[in-house]
């Protein structure tokens, strides 16, 4: 049964985007950018909701009272392609952190090279991370959020890895708050497998944390313990006491 619907899935999946793709990408580039976003956007409301009807998913969506009214750094677990839909919708208009690589995919790459996101090119970290402090502030006095994944990559459910402090150091230089989400996406939406799992998909929206005359270090810590803390609750996979690896991923 979740092959069938894996498949029916990806049918409207592929449908929505080269409908979207055809309808939205040649209007898109005449509308000022907030325009562009709530245009585009149409393709992310559109996927999350098909993903629910054809793959069994219950959404179990908690703490929208806490987006605040002001431009904000969001920091959420990284699991699967999911979040990356869901959370442009949370609260746009949001600028992403991404990989390069992404702005090149036909159509869906097209889309995201209209909503200046922040591409890095992650052969080159230390570029790449004064790009994103640089740019990050930048967006966020223009009126743009900020999306990062501080785990730095797609991170399989039961797994941790060390968070990356660019986001809240972004947050910290621009005086702007921390949005934490916590979610357990992976468990319904592989990121290594095609193959979709019915059930309940839980999201956890956090009050914003004030970064005003507070060190980076000092926020990330709680922004981790948050995090960490809701995904015990909410994942169905068991979560380690402590991140494997040591690394320092490039955000994004």
């Amino acid at each position: 049964m979740n092959l069938l619907r894996s498949l029916l899935f990806y049918v409207g999946y592929f449908l929505t985007m080269l409908v979207c793709g055809v309808l939205f990408l040649p209007l898109a580039p005449l509308l000022p950018l907030a325009g562009r976003y709530r245009l585009l956007n149409l393709y992310n409301h559109a996927i999350i909701a098909w993903f629910r009807i054809s793959c069994g998913v219950r959404y179990d969506i908690r703490g929208l009272e806490n987006l605040p009214d002001v431009p904000c750094v969001i920091l959420a677990n990284h699991q699967c392609e999911w979040e990356t839909l869901f959370l442009q919708v949370l609260k746009a208009p949001v600028c992403t952190v991404l990989k390069r690589e992404l702005l090149n995919i036909p159509i869906f790459g097209w889309g995201l090279r209209l909503l200046h996101p922040i591409a890095l090119d992650r052969s080159r970290p230390a570029r790449a991370m004064r790009q994103v402090l640089t740019q990050g502030k930048q967006r966020l006095e223009a009126g743009l959020s900020v999306l990062i994944f501080p785990e730095g990559t797609r991170v399989a459910p039961g797994n941790r890895r060390r968070y990356n402090k660019s986001g809240v150091v972004i947050a910290c230089r621009a005086g702007m708050p921390v949005l934490p989400v916590a979610h357990n996406a992976g468990e319904r939406w592989p990121g290594r497998h095609w193959v979709k799992n019915p059930g309940r998909l839980s999201v956890r929206v956090g009050e914003p944390i004030d970064t005003r005359e507070r060190s980076p270090e000092e926020v990330l810590a709680e922004v981790e313990a948050w995090i960490e803390g809701q995904l015990t609750e909410i994942s169905e996979v068991p979560r380690p006491a402590a991140p494997v690896g040591r690394g320092e991923p490039l955000p994004g």
